[in-house]
């Protein structure tokens, strides 16, 4: 397989009325010793005004996708605590890529071990079966057409020349099978969606959805591709629930370790989207200032909290605590989305804050509970990064559990020996600007 080639990267700048950066970048896939170009942007087309085009162009969209065809029965949604779809895109692999194919076997094989499926939780849990794909008109709420349109072109090709190298996106691949398993991994999220929804009607207390689906989608940007990300996931189900199901505000938390600078650039403007972002300071891709805080219509329904490296558990807890569930109950959301990144964990290899798999499960349970208080138990988490097998694994396994209300199994795999102190000083000084910033 080639290696990745990379030039002349996309834009990284948020689309805020001060950036002065432009979108002119060509998303560039390399087959062989042979370039495609998926579409010329213009080069004097700013950032700022796809977002703007992209908000105004949902409220007026006429096609979205009807409600997915192959929902659960009343009966199995009465009785559902954890709804769950599984779409692991096996031919969307590049060898040695941390993004590879084990990463969704692994998590559905430790699901199974700790006997955390419907064969052993019977009607507690349901796996979603037989979702739709989700469709042009989907993926267009949040993606330039233009690049969806063209990615699917370029799959004749990738099966004749092998790996596609997506240019100037840091780093991002894709294969023959890329465009159409990135629809169906959309197409997943979607259906959770909407099976959160018809449940919720029904029962006060909804179950909580979990999309484990890759390739992920938080850093995708709307003119397209970026950091592993083919489609933005968490951010075509904001649309789909907006559209489909009324849900007007939605409440999007990314606890991935990275910046999600693609939901971020999709929702700037936008005040019926509020994303929140904790992530690890000075991480790719470089975005996710505090200053970060929207524009326009959106100005404040943005928030991003940069922590400084060797933040842990007490750290967290404490940004739940004072940043997430205020900024949640202020704004009063619809539905909660999570991007659900596991690559803070202190085994991951990526990144360098210290989570422990007990923190995935406080932020699970808490989430659920704030999603109970403040609409209806909607809330569904969408599987973003996580690169150590083991920890990704019981991570989102203990995540499960939270879902579930089961006792958290973290202590017998956490270890609490290869912890070090946390710069409290530095979190403090992180936490008290973002509160001072967004008045909290």
């Amino acid at each position: 397989m080639m290696m990745l080639h990379l030039h002349n990267p996309l834009p990284h700048s948020p689309p805020s009325s001060s950036s002065s950066s432009s979108s002119s970048g060509n998303s560039l896939f390399l087959l062989g010793n042979h370039h495609y170009h998926v579409n010329n942007w213009k080069s004097s087309c700013q950032l700022e005004e796809t977002v703007r085009f992209l908000h105004n162009n949902h409220k007026r969209h006429k096609k979205c996708s009807p409600i997915r065809s192959s929902l659960p029965s009343i009966d199995q949604l009465i009785n559902a605590r954890v709804i769950y779809s599984v779409a692991p895109s096996m031919g969307h692999n590049q060898e040695a890529h941390p993004e590879s194919h084990f990463r969704v076997p692994a998590i559905v094989n430790a699901l199974e071990e700790m006997k955390l499926t419907s064969k052993f939780r019977g009607s507690e849990v349901i796996e979603l079966q037989h979702f739709e794909p989700a469709s042009t008109d989907d993926i267009a709420s949040v993606h330039a057409r233009s690049y969806v349109s063209g990615l699917e072109k370029v799959m004749d090709q990738a099966l004749e020349k092998g790996l596609i190298v997506i240019d100037g996106s840091g780093p991002t691949y894709a294969t023959s099978t890329t465009f159409q398993e990135s629809i169906v991994a959309a197409g997943a999220g979607l259906a959770l969606v909407d099976s959160v929804v018809a449940a919720s009607k029904i029962n006060k207390d909804s179950p909580t959805g979990f999309a484990l689906i890759r390739p992920p989608g938080h850093h995708a940007i709307p003119q397209g591709p970026m950091g592993f990300c083919i489609f933005g996931n968490v951010a075509i189900a904001a649309r789909h629930a907006q559209c489909v199901h009324g849900l007007k505000r939605v409440f999007i938390i990314d606890f991935d370790v990275h910046h999600g600078n693609g939901t971020n650039d999709a929702f700037y403007n936008d005040p019926d989207v509020f994303f929140l972002s904790f992530h690890q300071d000075g991480s790719y891709p470089g975005t996710g200032k505090f200053d970060e805080v929207g524009a326009g219509d959106g100005l404040g329904t943005t928030l991003n909290l940069p922590l400084p490296g060797g933040s842990g558990d007490t750290t967290i807890r404490t940004v739940f605590d004072e940043v997430i569930v205020p900024c949640a109950q202020r704004f009063k959301p619809d539905i909660i989305l999570v991007s659900a990144g596991y690559d803070g964990h202190v085994l991951d290899p990526l990144a360098n804050l210290q989570l422990t798999t007990g923190t995935y499960y406080m932020l699970a349970s808490n989430i659920k509970q704030l999603a109970k208080d403040l609409c209806g138990g909607r809330c569904v988490f969408f599987l973003e990064g996580g690169y150590n097998l083991k920890s990704l694994s019981y991570s989102v396994a203990d995540t499960f559990r939270a879902l579930l209300g089961d006792k958290s199994l973290a202590s017998e795999f956490d270890n609490p020996n290869i912890l070090y102190e946390e710069p409290s000083k530095k979190v403090k000084q992180a936490i008290q600007r973002i509160k001072c910033i967004h008045s909290l």
